[in-house]
């Protein structure tokens, strides 16, 4: 099992944070963040193709860089759907974010590896 320093984010989390962030204030549920993701590095289109997303979101939330809620029970049953676990990035998740974004390579995308 490899491991990684405290405090550092896996390609797909950082993108993951990323897109919660981009939904600000209205929270996003998954499946809007694994649409965002779909357009973004070719990487996280086959993690979140194989079911990673959830298992991300989870440990991003466990270690306080999201939070997540379950929304009101009845606005899903008027839209006639099952309701949904919506994310928000912490103030801890946008400062690791921030971090993230400048240790990154100049040129490099964040969440694409170097060639």
């Amino acid at each position: 099992m490899a491991y990684r320093k405290p405090g550092t984010l896996l390609p797909l989390e950082a993108e993951i944070l990323s897109a919660v962030a981009a939904r600000g204030d209205s929270g996003a549920h998954g499946f809007v963040i694994a649409q965002d993701l779909a357009g973004g590095a070719e990487s996280s289109k086959a993690l979140v193709g194989h079911g990673t997303l959830y298992k991300a979101l989870d440990r991003l939330r466990t270690r306080g860089l999201l939070n997540a809620e379950w929304e009101d029970s009845a606005a899903a049953e008027q839209a006639g759907r099952p309701r949904r676990r919506l994310y928000w990035i912490t103030a801890a998740g946008a400062t690791v974010l921030r971090e993230a974004r400048s240790a990154a390579k100049p040129g490099l995308r964040l969440g694409e590896a170097p060639a």
